[in-house]
């Protein structure tokens, strides 16, 4: 039998981490990447571009690992682990990490796919307050958009916005249909 075939047979083909039935494909977890099928995972198209960072990152989506997280494949586990250590300034993911437990292997494992938090760009609003991929923000000033001929009014609601990883003073998001860079000195966090 294939990788391919192991995994549809181990996840009753569906996505390890969501359960849906849509985009499969084999989704190797980094560093172990050895291609053999305890270092894979199977994963939908939406899980697989947001844990990559092709997609921003949606927060509710991933209320999923509260059944997934409890997998017995070591490789599910740590893209659980993973995901809600990068989601755990949101509340509920830190309650289900505190509840998840890793053996030391794997615990080794999960954190050594993980930036070290002194190389991570900090985000933070204009209150000093983090910034995290999928949270809203609300503009706290006018701002004129360059090359859209519009101005994004004061009082404005950002949702799901991604952070930019390489500039800690610039955030995503979409307003009025298009997809524009912020400076967090203009936003404050909404709760």
């Amino acid at each position: 039998m294939t990788v391919e075939s192991d995994l549809l047979q181990r996840s009753d083909s569906k996505c390890e981490l969501c359960s849906s039935d849509q985009d499969l494909m084999i989704f190797e977890v980094p560093p172990e990447s050895s291609g053999e099928l305890d270092s894979c995972a199977l994963l939908c198209g939406v899980c697989r571009r947001q844990i990559e960072g092709s997609d921003a990152v949606e927060v509710n989506h991933w209320r999923c690992l509260n059944d997934s997280m409890w997998s017995q494949v070591p490789a599910v586990q740590v893209l659980a682990w993973r995901m809600l250590t990068q989601l755990s300034a949101e509340g509920w993911p830190q309650d289900l990490l505190d509840m998840l437990y890793l053996d030391e292997d794997t615990l080794a494992w999960a954190k050594s796919g993980v930036a070290a938090d002194d190389d991570a760009v900090t985000h933070k609003d204009s209150n000093g307050a983090s910034l995290a991929a999928g949270d809203t923000v609300t503009l706290i000033k006018d701002l004129s958009v360059k090359g859209a001929g519009f101005t994004a009014k004061r009082g404005t609601a950002v949702r799901g916005i991604s952070l930019v990883a390489d500039n800690a003073e610039h955030i995503e998001g979409r307003v009025n249909g298009q997809q524009i860079v912020i400076l967090t000195q203009f936003v404050k966090k909404s709760n």
